[in-house]
């Protein structure tokens, strides 16, 4: 009673939590973190739920075939529509009960590991399932606050953009700068624009991809760059059984035992139990006067059968064909491994050409902020060459603009570099089998 009251008042905590979960962004501005998002996730993935189906349906194999050695009593009850002629060969009753079970058989006790097999094949598949969900959302939520970041960059350049126009159509009118630099101007702010336009579409893509994976309503997921935890590097060499992967194995071997329960079934004996009461009725027949003695109400049976294959090409064929689906399930379990095993070697030779190139990306826009100090400072109290002859002309307006826009463009495309790198360790940590532990990590964070 208490443990039922406590189910109770969890699932009600639950769906209070849910509620508060879906209606929070609306009146928080929206703010959700990576952990709460990969738990609506997993929650609502439709994968997760199907392999949650399977799991609930391997069990109920396991136990169908564990209690085939447990009686199975039946009752019946009836009597005849019309009188009965003659001699029927049946003992006519007003009610039988019945009652059947398995003793003994080598091939079920094949049937009930590959069962039990099956269940791990799909408990297996389930966490496969779910750390998909994980990776899938987890990718797009990385993914949402990159370009989140990228859009605030990329307004910013497009003031300074736009300033640069104003800028150049001022020198242009006064006859310092030819109209060719105008349109340079014109067309690097066309160029930032469209910059922006497709951050902004790519945004609202992202938006209503999380909105799908989670339930939330569209357009109520702000993500929270600080719930992002550092995605950690494992070694490649020890790679740990992927779930998928473990699933097809476990699921090839519950085959492997099916088909050897089928093939025994052909030359093995097996025994089961059977009982019967029949409680005996005169009414609307005549069976007495066919025997010496009046038949007794009472009828009771019992005995054990023992059933010796000699020939039966049924099942034959149907042991054949358990062997082939043995068989494909065994070349899938093999083939699975070895793609799993070319997408590791993939995986690492493009994650280090994406960290050196996030490198690359990093120092670039390092150097991109330098020149734009330099160029403010030069702009501020001028670059001591003075006037004379040769002397490097001094900064302008034009060239702090120019600077600003290009340490905003370094700056995203420094941001786009590492949003790759952390997309291609989190497809590496799933290849090796580690996602567990990325999970846990974002769990206690």
């Amino acid at each position: 009673m208490l443990k039922r009251r406590w189910n109770s008042r969890r699932r009600w905590a639950h769906g209070l939590l849910v509620a508060a979960l879906v209606g929070a962004p609306a009146l928080l501005g929206g703010q959700v973190s990576l952990r709460t998002v990969v738990d609506l996730a997993q929650r609502n993935s439709t994968a997760v739920r199907a392999a949650q189906a399977d799991v609930n349906k391997a069990a109920a194999v396991l136990s169908e075939s564990k209690d085939v050695v447990i009686p199975s009593i039946n009752f019946s009850t009836g009597l005849p529509v019309f009188p009965e002629v003659g001699f029927t060969g049946t003992v006519p009753s007003i009610w039988s009960a019945s009652a059947q079970s398995l003793i003994f058989s080598v091939s079920q006790k094949r049937y009930i590991d590959a069962a039990r097999m099956g269940l791990r094949a799909a408990t297996a598949s389930l966490k496969d399932a779910m750390e998909q969900a994980a990776l899938d959302v987890s990718t797009a939520y990385i993914e949402f606050d990159t370009v989140d970041r990228e859009l605030d960059a990329a307004h910013q350049e497009e003031d300074f953009a736009g300033r640069l126009v104003q800028i150049e159509q001022e020198r242009a009118e006064a006859g310092v700068d030819p109209l060719s630099d105008l349109l340079q101007a014109k067309l690097t702010a066309a160029q930032v624009k469209l910059k922006r336009q497709q951050l902004e579409a790519r945004a609202a893509t992202l938006a209503k991809q999380l909105a799908t994976l989670t339930g939330l309503p569209v357009g109520s997921i702000t993500p929270d760059h600080s719930s992002i935890p550092e995605i950690p590097e494992f070694n490649c060499e020890d790679p740990q059984t992927v779930s998928g992967i473990s699933s097809a194995q476990l699921l090839a071997r519950s085959k492997l035992l099916v088909a050897k329960g089928d093939e025994e079934v052909n030359y093995l004996p097996q025994l089961s139990f059977g009982a019967q009461y029949v409680r005996q009725t005169n009414l609307l027949n005549s069976v007495n006067q066919y025997f010496g003695g009046r038949l007794p109400a009472n009828n009771f049976s019992s005995g054990i059968a023992i059933s010796i294959p000699l020939l039966d090409f049924g099942h034959r064929a149907k042991a054949r064909e358990s062997a082939a689906d043995a068989l494909r399930a065994t070349v899938e379990a093999e083939q699975a491994q070895r793609q799993n095993d070319v997408l590791i070697s993939e995986l690492t030779g493009r994650l280090r050409e994406l960290s050196t190139a996030a490198e690359i990306a990093g120092l670039q826009q390092q150097i991109a902020a330098e020149q734009l100090k330099t160029a403010i400072t030069q702009l501020q109290y001028g670059n001591g060459a003075g006037n004379a002859p040769g002397a490097a002309p001094q900064p302008t307006p034009k060239a702090e603009q120019l600077a600003r826009i290009d340490e905003r463009q370094k700056y995203e495309d420094s941001l786009e570099s590492g949003f790759d790198l952390a997309k291609a360790r989190l497809n590496l940590l799933r290849a090796l089998g580690h996602m567990e532990d990325w999970l846990n990590e974002l769990h206690g964070k």
